[in-house]
């Protein structure tokens, strides 16, 4: 003892010996209950922070062990549709300026286009010694365009890209330019408004998607409709200067032809990289739980179709531009039949009209966006009702060309605010399919109104225009008040 350096201090009885000494407690990494790991932790705060639904341990379990387990063990992790994308600007990134720069040149085509048969149908007719119900077939065959690219167009940009498609769309539009400068027999200009309205909806759905999903969408999309305005006003103006000083009709599209060519080549060049600055949301987050979460085309389409805001906002934009394309398309006719005044003198008030829109979606959009777009609607409808019923009504040609552009200027404003609601209701997975079926079952309003306007006239006379644009204005607003409230946007 005394030999044991401690043994001033201590007393050790080396007698004494312990056998068979208690297991020492392992310490395993996953060998304690109801403590969650790291991951489990930032699930719960993501989960918290989004206000979704909190993960809760059960007393008594254990973390799981392997990876798989881990998998099961929590829901199944969150679908692409839940991921949340910076919103763009028109000015970041900077090709963006041009982008919208495009879209708005080939949405002026687009007025450009729409806006001159009001002018040039008169010599249309006399032209190829056809009456109201047959000259109405252009309506038709542009309805039928815009129906037949419904279902195609999200296809074709999913293969195409956005570049290409829009290629494409102005290419088709070029063809129908090159058809109706060559001023065909009446059957080939039928045709010839058949590729016209196949092009317009084609290039209307993938703009106005890119329009509403930047940042101020509603004033961007007042923009982007007011060039539509822009091209709508220029249009008359051009086609009636030309045949009023002895140049054929078909000599207008001289003028569209060029411009869709310049049209072709900008957005190739502005919209070459979309793809890159866009990326797919659904390719972000591939997980055990969700390992393709990509939807088959036929599914979101089906989906978009079935969507509520899909179809009251098809209905809303069938009834606004049937009302809009028919005020425009007959207008001119019921003046000279009805108020005795001649095609030289009056040929100028669908340019009012069109100026009337285009000062509308400059000048409206903004303000309405600052009271709320689906109350302005609703007062925007009701105006324009009104001086829709003092056009009827009151028999003196300045007062009516006054009162037409006026109602212009109250529609102006409407498709852009409606355009910017569609989207913060329809969730992002669908909004190309759905935009791209409101546009064209929408836009077929503006053939199928004019249409039945024609043939209605041709029995008992132009002023049918009134009451079919009243009633109009009235399924506009049975379709706007039956949309869903606008709230948190859907994925």
């Amino acid at each position: 003892m005394a030999s044991h350096p401690f043994g001033a201090l201590i007393d050790i009885d080396e007698s004494v010996q312990i056998r068979d000494p208690p297991q020492v407690l392992q310490k395993e990494p996953h060998g304690l209950p109801d403590l969650p790991t790291a991951y489990e932790l930032d699930e719960l705060r993501r989960a918290t922070h989004s206000n979704g639904p909190c993960m809760q341990t059960t007393p008594g379990t254990q973390t799981p062990r392997t990876p798989n387990d881990l998998e099961m063990s929590r829901a199944p992790s969150p679908e692409y549709t839940d991921a949340v994308d910076v919103m763009q600007t028109w000015t970041n990134p900077p090709i963006n300026k041009w982008r919208v720069l495009s879209a708005c040149m080939m949405n002026f085509g687009n007025g450009l286009n729409d806006a001159a048969p009001g002018a040039l149908i008169p010599y249309m007719e006399k032209d190829y010694r056809i009456g109201y119900a047959i000259v109405s077939l252009i309506f038709v065959t542009n309805a039928v365009g815009f129906l037949s690219a419904a279902p195609l167009a999200a296809i074709i940009q999913s293969r195409l890209g956005r570049a290409r498609t829009l290629v494409l769309a102005q290419t088709i539009m070029t063809a129908a330019y090159i058809m109706l400068a060559c001023k065909p027999p009446f059957p080939v200009v039928v045709l010839a408004f058949f590729l016209l309205g196949l092009g317009i909806a084609s290039q209307l759905a993938p703009n106005n998607m890119f329009c509403a999903n930047l940042a101020n969408s509603t004033t961007c999309l007042g923009f982007f409709h007011g060039s539509y305005g822009i091209g709508g006003t220029v249009g008359p103006l051009i086609a009636t200067g030309l045949v009023t000083h002895g140049h054929v009709w078909s000599t207008f599209y001289f003028i569209a032809l060029p411009l869709a060519l310049l049209n072709l080549t900008l957005a190739f060049f502005s919209f070459h990289h979309f793809e890159t600055d866009n990326p797919p949301l659904h390719l972000l987050h591939p997980t055990a739980s969700n390992p393709n979460p990509t939807t088959s085309r036929s599914q979101l389409l089906k989906a978009a179709l079935r969507n509520k805001t899909t179809i009251l906002g098809a209905l809303f934009i069938f009834a606004y531009q049937g009302a809009e394309v028919s005020i425009s398309g007959w207008v001119i006719s019921f003046l000279i039949s009805y108020r005795h005044s001649s095609p030289s003198h009056v040929g100028y008030v669908t340019s009012g009209f069109w100026a009337g829109i285009t000062l509308g979606r400059f000048l409206l959009s903004h303000p309405a966006h600052r009271i709320g777009e689906k109350r302005a609607t609703f007062c925007l409808i009701a105006g324009a009702t009104a001086f829709q019923l003092l056009v009827w009504l009151v028999p003196n040609v300045v007062g009516e060309a006054v009162a037409v552009s006026i109602v212009g200027l109250l529609l102006g404003p409407i498709y852009p605010c409606a355009t910017s609601i569609f989207t913060k209701l329809i969730p992002r997975r669908l909004q190309m399919s759905s935009l791209a079926a409101i546009s064209a079952l929408g836009s077929s309003g503006g053939a199928v109104a004019p249409f039945f306007t024609g043939l209605l006239a041709q029995q008992v006379g132009t002023w049918v225009l009134h009451p079919i644009c009243v009633g109009l204005f009235g399924m506009m607003v049975g379709c706007w008040w039956g949309l869903p409230r606008v709230g948190k946007r859907e994925s």
